[in-house]
């Protein structure tokens, strides 16, 4: 699969795994600690966790229901332990597909690598009030460009397989069909939470048009990429307010 597991950078992420229960499910490092990143930020080493079921899990890599642990997974960690979960680890091959293709709708017919790692990098913080306040607005650029490397590494095998796309991995380059039947190709396979949120967006008060319907109207739409980005937007600004007041709520409790 695509998502591979890396070793393990030290001794410092076995001393940390030795605190927890030894039937994780996964256990995965991120940060500028473990991949180097530009910026001003690039030498911190504060380190905080946080845990979930395998069960939500599966479900946010499936549907993207917040794309909180999706969006994390979809950009670049270090895998420190996961065992042989059959359903967890096609989930996790599903949710690089779904960034590609979320990708591929947002973007022109023709881009470069470093454009579509860095659309990917980006997706989960589409619409999250840390990038209007707080986080540097370059932070994207920042985790792709030092590590264009290792993103060829995670999701070269499914641009190499992928139907819709002409990938020149030499010259770094892509190319995409998009025309309207390629387009609802795509957006029949995007996770169910986004169909919803464009359906939602497109459906007009009173049609109550199914899911499929609205996605072959937004195939059709020469607005289709932005339509999919506020569909992207709408999903992340509610969960990254929730989740930022559940931390505050975390903190105070723990300080």
């Amino acid at each position: 699969m695509a998502l591979q597991a890396l070793q393990s950078s030290g001794v410092a992420f076995r001393k940390i795994l030795s605190h927890f229960p030894e039937e994780l499910s996964l256990a995965f490092a991120y940060g500028s600690g473990v991949y180097r990143q530009a910026g001003p930020s690039s030498d911190q080493k504060l380190i905080k966790y946080g845990v979930i079921s395998t069960s939500v899990l599966i479900e946010d890599l499936l549907n993207w229901n917040n794309l909180y642990i999706a969006g994390r997974l979809q950009k670049l960690v270090k895998i420190v332990a996961m065992n042989e979960d059959v359903a967890l680890r096609s989930a996790l091959d599903q949710n690089l597909k779904s960034a590609v293709t979320a990708a591929f709708l947002m973007l022109p017919e023709s881009f470069s690598e470093e454009d579509l790692f860095t659309e990917i990098a980006g997706l989960s913080y589409s619409g999250d009030f840390r990038m209007v306040v707080g986080e540097d607005k370059a932070k994207v650029l920042n985790i792709v460009k030092p590590n264009m490397a290792h993103f060829r590494d995670l999701y070269g095998r499914i641009l190499q397989e992928s139907p819709q796309v002409v990938y020149q991995a030499q010259q770094g380059s892509l190319e995409i069909d998009k025309s309207p039947e390629g387009q609802f190709t795509q957006l029949m396979t995007l996770p169910k939470t986004l169909q919803q949120q464009i359906n939602h967006i497109m459906d007009p008060p009173g049609k109550n048009r199914d899911v499929e319907e609205t996605l072959f109207q937004v195939a059709h739409d020469p607005d289709c990429g932005n339509v999919v980005r506020l569909g992207l937007k709408k999903s992340v600004v509610y969960s990254s307010l929730k989740l930022r007041k559940m931390w505050k709520g975390w903190l105070r409790k723990t300080s």
